[in-house]
């Protein structure tokens, strides 16, 4: 039997059931990923597997950098076929994380190939993989409608112009649907006030608005929010290591960007404080729009500093963080809420020990008038918790306190257009965890009951919570 076979993971009779009836031809909703939309609006073809495998995943650079990979062959300018090389070297080293599994199920769902990648497999599979991505089959857009997915969520800046979704809103006979999300932390990063002076200088040419004051600042971040809404846009998001537990007045913020516009030096409580200001206009301008707005929580980034100066960020340089997230988490929701500004959300922790912390406290505010189920969420195992075992957890976590039937489910946070098997991922773990408790009578053998919460955990409720148009199957 090959490793990737119908029943993978699926260790029960009720988890098969479940995942054969239910679960597995449901459409993909990815409300959260980085994909570049300019590669779906050109419709990208790939010279390699390479070049679409490891272009970008610092999931696999930081497994290849423990393997004693060489820099040249993860991020630097070795041969894309060397590259590939170390990678199938490096894959069996990966045994229980789930790069392999995704390795695995990959090549399997979109390629038909059963063999596991290695030293010894790599020449035919890199044939294999290369000679199927030169034909029409396998450009982004083809891959994107073979996996079914119907909406996929980029993630952009707020100066970013849009043009490439305003391309692909236009294209005919695509079943997918793009729409750009609103991440502002740029406007936020006081603390490079070249970069942050920089950056606000685009916002003010993309805006029209000078950025010179702070209101005309804030009108300019109140431009971009109405320009990514007319783009179809229904989501912001933030990835933040801790939410800050006060905020600064009106006056103070102005005196503070007032600085900040000088390049005078600005104290660690300004940029806190200025911070938390921001985060709540924020969602005063989702909660106007009835957007969703994602918090992802609990990251320690660019922890090297030797490679983020060679290299940026986003090359796998991050950690998890270990804050407390509880009192800042109380403060903005508690805040936005009591200023009728509290919008969806969507919370994030890439730190196990927050599950239970974020967990109650979406409770603490779900009631609404709009008859809302789920009105804030706790979000899928994100990052590092992408795994089986933070999968599990994260449901676990959810079923115990809140209500699992009314979760949005999965989504990739990927830059690989060959990600969507991590649904099936899910989906496959999911139903095994549920079809277990079935048959430990747990829950209760009906498949009416529990076969259509897990189906709507895969596709409906996200449909139905984001609010965006889906194109018809």
């Amino acid at each position: 039997m090959p490793f990737i076979h119908d029943d993978f993971l699926l260790t029960t009779k009720a988890a098969r059931r479940l995942y054969h009836d239910f679960a597995e031809r449901e459409p993909i909703y990815d409300y959260h990923t980085h994909l570049p939309v300019d590669e779906i609006a050109r419709d990208q073809r790939y010279e390699s597997i390479a070049h679409v495998w490891l272009s970008g995943d610092h999931y696999k650079w930081r497994a290849l950098r423990a393997n004693g990979v060489p820099e040249s062959h993860v991020t630097g300018s070795a041969p894309w076929k060397e590259k590939f090389l170390a990678w199938a070297k490096t894959v069996p080293q990966t045994l229980r994380n789930p790069l392999y599994h995704w390795t695995a199920l990959e090549l399997k769902c979109f390629f038909g190939i059963d063999e596991l990648l290695s030293e010894k497999t790599a020449e035919n599979i890199w044939a294999r993989c290369n000679e199927q991505l030169a034909t029409p089959e396998f450009t982004c857009r083809q891959l994107l409608t073979r996996s079914n997915v119907r909406v996929v969520c980029s993630t952009d800046d707020p100066t970013d112009t849009l043009e490439h979704h305003a391309a692909v809103a236009k294209l005919t006979g695509f079943s997918t649907k793009v729409y750009p999300t609103f991440r502002p932390d740029a406007g936020m990063r006081l603390e490079d006030l070249s970069a942050w002076n920089q950056w606000t200088n685009k916002l003010a040419s993309v805006s029209g608005e000078s950025c010179a004051s702070f209101s005309s600042f804030l009108a300019g971040l109140r431009q971009r929010h109405d320009h990514f809404h007319a783009h179809g846009g229904r989501l912001s998001d933030h990835g933040l290591t801790a939410m800050d537990t006060e905020t600064a007045t009106e006056s103070e913020a102005k005196n503070i960007f007032d600085k900040a516009r000088a390049k005078q030096a600005v104290t660690g409580a300004d940029i806190a404080r200025f911070r938390s200001y921001l985060m709540l206009y924020f969602g005063q301008l989702d909660a106007e729009k009835g957007w969703t707005k994602q918090l992802h929580l609990g990251a320690l980034r660019n922890t090297n500093t030797r490679m983020f100066e060679k290299l940026g960020r986003d090359i796998g340089c991050d950690s998890m963080d270990d804050p407390a997230q509880a009192a800042g988490l109380k403060f903005y929701l508690d805040t936005l809420e009591t200023r009728g500004h509290l919008p969806k959300t969507v919370l994030y922790n890439n730190n196990p020990k927050d599950n239970h912390v974020l967990a109650t406290m979406i409770g603490n505010y779900q009631s609404n008038e709009q008859g809302i189920a789920g009105r804030l969420q706790f979000g899928s195992g994100w990052w590092f918790l992408d795994s089986l075992e933070g999968m599990e957890s994260q449901i676990n976590t959810l079923s115990s306190i809140g209500l699992l039937s009314k979760f949005v489910g999965m989504l990739t946070d990927s830059r690989s257009f060959l990600s969507p098997p991590r649904h099936e991922y899910f989906r496959r773990i999911l139903c095994n965890l549920i079809g277990r408790d079935m048959e430990n009578g747990l829950v209760p053998d009906d498949f009416d009951l529990v076969g259509s919460m897990v189906k709507r955990i895969c596709y409906a409720n996200a449909h139905e919570y984001f609010g965006m148009d889906v194109a018809a199957a």
